[in-house]
């Protein structure tokens, strides 16, 4: 990540919901409805007197920030330039994530981990320009690659390659096309849905074999099962 002096990151800090939220239209706004850019400035601050070893005073500064903002972000943490906490409420950060430039994360998301070892990392790390939706649990020392996705409400345990989306509970990776907007969440594919209907189908075919006491009922019925079943298959990507 490049480095640059404390106040041209608070500076750009500032600057980028300007970039990335169209209901922006004053400075006024940005000093009252933007708690995640003021989390993310005091967690500039803090992050110096951190690494300065200063480290009781910077989780004090963050513990206060907390209460103001309801964002809770630990300050040895390492977040790179142009991250956007869109909403900002309820959004976790432990502390061995790492957060790399342009990334944008929304309401509710958790970066956390599943280990209680210390001094090893424990928590993601978010590559550039990825974007994390709203409530997701992004959990254990895994990778969020470049340009990345991961749908809203979702909970990933696994990397997630590059250019992908991943999403679901747990989260599967899915393979996505050319359509990259950041907003575009209202797109993923809803694979649970995809994967009920093939399985309700397929039951009220046997229902009907069975009732009817014709069995070729099924092998008529197969062509449209099968084409369900492999557009449930074609939106998913086991790793």
């Amino acid at each position: 990540m490049q480095k640059s002096s404390l106040f041209s990151i608070i500076k750009e800090d500032f600057s980028t919901p300007w970039k990335n939220d169209p209901a922006i239209n004053s400075r006024f706004e940005l000093l009252f409805n933007y708690p995640g850019v003021w989390a993310l400035v005091t967690y500039r601050v803090a992050n110096r007197l951190y690494n300065k070893n200063f480290k009781l005073l910077s989780r004090a500064i963050m513990g206060i920030t907390q209460i103001i903002t309801n964002v809770e972000i630990h300050p040895r943490c390492t977040i790179g330039r142009r991250v956007f906490l869109d909403h900002g409420f309820g959004v976790v950060i432990g502390e061995t994530a790492i957060i790399e430039d342009d990334v944008l994360i929304y309401q509710g998301v958790t970066l956390g981990g599943v280990s209680l070892e210390k001094h090893v990392k424990r928590h993601p790390t978010i590559k550039k320009g990825a974007v994390i939706g709203g409530g997701a649990k992004v959990l254990g020392n895994i990778t969020i690659g470049e340009n990345a996705r991961v749908g809203a409400n979702s909970v990933v345990v696994k990397s997630v390659p590059e250019n992908s989306t991943a999403v679901g509970i747990p989260a599967r990776v899915i393979v996505r096309g050319k359509d990259r907007s950041p907003l575009s969440h209202n797109k993923l594919p809803d694979i649970n849905k995809q994967l009920f209907l093939y399985l309700s189908k397929r039951l009220a075919v046997l229902e009907e074999a069975i009732q009817t006491h014709h069995e070729d009922i099924i092998e008529q019925r197969d062509a449209e099962l099968e084409q369900i079943y492999e557009d449930f298959i074609s939106t998913i990507k086991e790793e």
